[in-house]
């Protein structure tokens, strides 16, 4: 058999990830606030756009809130009753002096000579937002230059400002600085915060025979040792804070209905000035100048209808999001649907990696509070019927209720968990409840069992 080159003709079809293609893959993805940058950016490299008015849209009431638990089934129009139980309203410290400014203007008001004053500011620095120093103090009189006695007297002149507790290297000399300066810190206080591990095992009968102490007198000790601040440094500003802006805005309407928009208070609108184009088209002498400002032009407005496809995706998967997630927010997190990227994506003719990117850093501000869009999407656990499903969130905030209704005297294991949320329609295994229970921060029964105890020692 003889070979011989030859020329074939065949057609094929592919896709090209262009660059404004890439570009627009890369702008459903953003935020509105990262989105607001990028126009800011495109604002100044192009002298052909212009930023209009946007319409700022007013959040509905009550204000910003996080979830923290499970509501009580009500309307979406009604704002909980007692807003301090499951609801956590978002709290802003940036106003107030940081930990390290509040010290730091302590710092001059002590006899210090000017070396130690400098390794005392040194060491405020190192200072996490919880007041505490995790750096070893002979490393950083080795970084300084300076003597470990040198530095141990700077740290001792910060341990002595305000918060009392404040640059402890560990939760139990943070105790014991507040404990000398309400002058509790005797023998026996000692002893106690010397075996803070026995203390969380609630072994109080080895800790009174170390203490060599009375009934009463423990008691007393316990409730000295509950007053004083483990975190000091948190009473006082972060040095930075993160500002989190909802994406989309969902309000009840008049009916049955929900109304869904952007919030284009952080999103400028973008306009092309033709008529600043026709000025320098008219003044463009040589055909580069000409090919520059058509160029221009050609960006503008693919910019400006690549951010117009951009809203129009966010807002219809934001609005199949809220069909198929009613039950929620009209009545809690109890009503939370099992939901996927593939459902939404059939459902509105999309591809599932648009959703993904179109609920990616997006969030949905509502009556109920703000959550990521990612939030509406979690995974289902069968019924005990075997023919509808539960929402994962729904399942943890079932058990949430369950532990917080339990007998202090007999907390619910988790095989009694089982039976309890069968009982209520949810079949689950014995290791998804130990997850689904770790997951939101809850103890097993043995150690909710010795915290109920320590809380009855009191």
């Amino acid at each position: 058999m003889a070979l011989a080159p030859r020329l074939d003709l065949r057609q094929t079809q592919s896709l090209a990830m262009t660059p404004q293609l890439q570009q627009a893959i890369k702008l459903l993805a953003l935020s509105n606030l990262e989105i607001e940058g990028f126009i800011g950016e495109a604002l100044e490299a192009n002298p052909l756009l212009d930023a209009g008015e946007s319409a700022a849209i007013a959040p509905p009431e009550p204000p910003l809130r996080r979830e923290t638990g499970d509501w009580s089934a009500q309307p979406a129009s009604a704002a909980p009753a007692d807003a301090t139980g499951d609801w956590l309203e978002i709290e802003d410290r940036s106003d107030g002096p940081t930990l390290a400014e509040h010290l730091e203007a302590q710092v001059g008001t002590l006899p210090l000579d000017a070396a130690t004053g400098f390794v005392a500011r040194y060491i405020i620095g190192l200072l996490d937002e919880a007041g505490y120093l995790s750096f070893p103090i002979d490393e950083i009189a080795a970084d300084l230059g300076v003597s470990a006695k040198a530095a141990e007297e700077a740290l001792r002149a910060v341990q002595s400002l305000d918060p009392t507790g404040v640059a402890a290297r560990s939760l139990a000399e943070c105790l014991s600085l507040q404990a000398k300066d309400a002058d509790r810190h005797d023998p026996c206080m000692a002893k106690l915060i010397a075996n803070l591990d026995l203390l969380a095992k609630a072994s109080f009968a080895q800790l009174k025979r170390l203490c060599d102490v009375d009934d009463e007198d423990f008691a007393d000790m316990l409730a000295e040792l509950r007053s004083y601040d483990p975190k000091p440094g948190l009473r006082y500003g972060s040095a930075a804070r993160e500002t989190v802006a909802p994406d989309i805005v969902v309000s009840p309407t008049g009916g049955s209905g929900w109304r869904i928009a952007l919030n284009e208070a952080t999103l400028p609108r973008l306009v092309v000035n033709r008529s600043y184009y026709l000025e320098l088209r008219s003044d463009c002498a040589d055909r580069s100048a000409k090919a520059w400002l058509n160029e221009r032009l050609s960006d503008a407005n693919w910019l400006v209808k690549a951010l117009d496809q951009r809203q129009k995706t966010i807002l219809k998967v934001a609005g199949e999001v809220v069909k198929r997630q009613d039950g929620f927010f009209r009545f809690g997190v109890a009503h939370l649907k099992p939901l996927t990227l593939r459902t939404v994506a059939e459902a509105i003719g999309m591809h599932e990696s648009t959703v993904s990117r179109a609920t990616s850093n997006k969030y949905l501000q509502c009556e109920r509070g703000m959550f990521e869009l990612k939030y509406f999407f979690t995974s289902g656990v069968a019924s005990a019927d075997g023919e509808s499903a539960a929402s994962a969130e729904a399942v943890k905030a079932q058990i949430r209720a369950l532990i917080e209704a339990e007998d202090p005297k007999q907390t619910l294991s988790d095989d009694t968990l089982v039976d309890l949320l069968r009982a209520r329609g949810f079949d689950l295994a014995r290791r998804t409840v130990a997850k689904y229970r770790e997951a939101i921060g809850i103890g097993s029964s043995v150690q909710r069992r010795r915290q109920k105890k320590l809380e009855g020692a009191r």
